[in-house]
């Protein structure tokens, strides 16, 4: 039955014009650590990885809406992203195709694989000759893998710190990381980060199925800089659904949205602009006026832009009121 399976696969990578890649110098390093993940309420899947390498998130973290995640690292094969999604998407669970994957490449003893499906069936795989401490943890929707470690520590901290926190999934994974880094993380150090969250179940629109898409490419510490950007991004997520409850004509949650967005970032002048124009469209001019004025002291091209809105309809107010604006 397995070899049957190898066959038919391999015949499916040769149609797609997928290559089989197999183990050469040439291949880039990606040593590191990473964390494939579940969220039980919401069926989103994650994958996050931190490395002491460049633009990490590149070549190690993958991910489907609707299918699954896969983490490719130590010595990586890239192909093992993409090649890892489409054994899922043809029905092989994470076992299946962990196993197919490393059954055809050479240089499957300095891999380290994982890969969880849209059910949260995981499987993980931690080569013998990945550079130690290396080694992973399958744990209940999640995996947590690592190599070239400071410790053997490192992932158990990981695994604990996914177990016992609580947020976003993206936020989850964050924790584990920043759990690995006071750990000792990486023996070089650190460099890059990644952060990828995609739906249980795909819209259609591949546009539409990533929940988060971040990445740190080149920093002296890219986890704190990981966590600036997935609160900003944690912010505009809110100034979305204020916007969307403005549409609805909700305008007591869309207040409440956009509140909670400026907590979140507060020295943000665009999210301040934006919630000043939805409470003059909605009748709060008075409100709105404070705001403006705040906002058009700190930078007068906001000021600039506010009349630019009208021909597109973006502020819905008469002429009069518009001048009651801009002589703020």
């Amino acid at each position: 039955m397995k070899l049957s399976i190898l066959i038919f696969m391999s015949l499916l990578f040769s149609l797609s014009g997928i290559s089989q890649q197999v183990y050469s110098k040439k291949q880039p390093f990606a040593h590191t650590y990473s964390i494939v993940a579940r969220d039980t309420v919401t069926g989103e899947m994650g994958v996050a990885v931190q490395s002491h390498w460049f633009s990490v998130g590149t070549s190690v973290i993958w991910g489907k809406a609707g299918i699954g995640v896969v983490a490719t690292q130590s010595f990586v094969n890239p192909s093992f992203g993409p090649r890892g999604l489409n054994l899922l998407e043809n029905g092989l669970t994470p076992k299946m195709a962990v196993e197919t994957l490393l059954e055809l490449d050479e240089g499957r003893e300095v891999r380290q694989l994982a890969i969880l499906d849209v059910n949260g069936n995981v499987e993980a795989y931690t080569g013998k000759n990945c550079i130690e401490a290396a080694g992973h943890i399958v744990g209940d929707n999640f995996s947590v893998q690592a190599n070239l470690m400071d410790k053997n520590t490192v992932w158990p901290a990981m695994a604990e710190a996914f177990k016992n926190s609580k947020g976003t999934l993206a936020e989850r994974m964050l924790v584990a990381m920043e759990a690995a880094q006071n750990e000792g993380g990486d023996i070089r150090g650190k460099q890059s980060a990644a952060i990828l969250v995609v739906k249980a179940k795909s819209t259609g629109n591949s546009w539409e199925d990533r929940v988060v898409d971040l990445r740190v490419e080149d920093s002296e510490n890219p986890l704190k800089e990981m966590r600036r950007l997935l609160t900003i991004h944690t912010a505009y997520d809110y100034m979305n659904k204020g916007d969307l409850a403005v549409e609805v004509g909700d305008n007591i949650l869309a207040k409440e949205m956009y509140m909670k967005a400026q907590e979140l970032n507060p020295e943000n002048l665009e999210m301040k602009f934006w919630y000043a124009v939805t409470l003059t469209n909605n009748g709060a001019l008075n409100e709105a006026k404070a705001i403006f004025k705040n906002i058009f002291k700190q930078n007068s091209k906001w000021k600039e832009l506010t009349p630019r809105l009208i021909k597109p309809k973006l502020l819905t107010i008469s002429e009069e009121q518009l001048q009651e604006i801009l002589k703020l």
